[in-house]
């Protein structure tokens, strides 16, 4: 009783924390590992994205949906964590990656190529996980 109780607490206290920073959230799926990531598909809040924040949870990050291919680039401004942005395209392979990127930077991170997508996680996560270049993302948006 005391663990659904748990599960059904943490679970409002989720949706509660994403209701205030106004995110969607969903999961993905990248290499095995789990992700519990708010989704950013308006230009409000592709715009938005992780600024100001302070930390992030080791397995969240940020799912950014342009919805379709385009030349992608992305900055770090008033961004206060380090991040690895996965560059990935319609088909959910990862086609690029940008590893620790600046905090509060605004040099101009450019995708290698067209992209849909673009997963943001914690500074280090894709060495430490062993993402790769051609690796495929599952559970992302048709």
């Amino acid at each position: 009783m005391t663990l659904v109780v748990c599960f059904i607490s943490a679970a409002v206290v989720a949706g509660l924390n994403a209701k205030a920073t106004g995110f969607e959230r969903s999961r993905l799926l990248v290499d095995g590992k789990v992700f519990n990531v708010e989704m950013a598909v308006t230009p409000d809040e592709r715009s938005r994205g992780l600024m100001f924040r302070t930390e992030m949870a080791d397995d969240a990050g940020m799912l950014f949906d342009f919805g379709r291919a385009s030349d992608i680039s992305m900055w770090m401004k008033n961004t206060f964590i380090s991040l690895d942005m996965l560059f990935i395209d319609n088909n959910g392979v990862i086609v690029g990656i940008e590893k620790r990127t600046v905090p509060k930077s605004e040099t101009i991170i450019p995708g290698p190529k067209p992209v849909r997508f673009v997963l943001e996680l914690n500074g280090g996560s894709a060495d430490r996980l062993g993402f790769e270049v051609g690796e495929k993302v599952e559970g992302l948006p048709r």
